[in-house]
């Protein structure tokens, strides 16, 4: 079923390639993750503005 002795030495496993992301990579991802939210943002903005236009809600 679960073999947790497995599990754990998995997560060991996992652990010990995990580093630290320097700066520049840091401000990367940072950038592309608020980019993305600001994309759904205005996704569900517009939707919003549609269905209120057509009166839907």
């Amino acid at each position: 079923m679960f073999d947790l002795k497995s599990f754990a030495s998995q997560c060991v496993r996992v652990w010990h390639l995990l580093k630290k992301p320097d700066k520049t990579e840091f401000k990367t991802v940072a950038k592309v993750s608020a980019l993305g939210l600001g994309l759904i943002g205005v996704i569900g903005f517009a939707v919003s503005i549609i269905m209120g236009f057509f009166k839907i809600i």
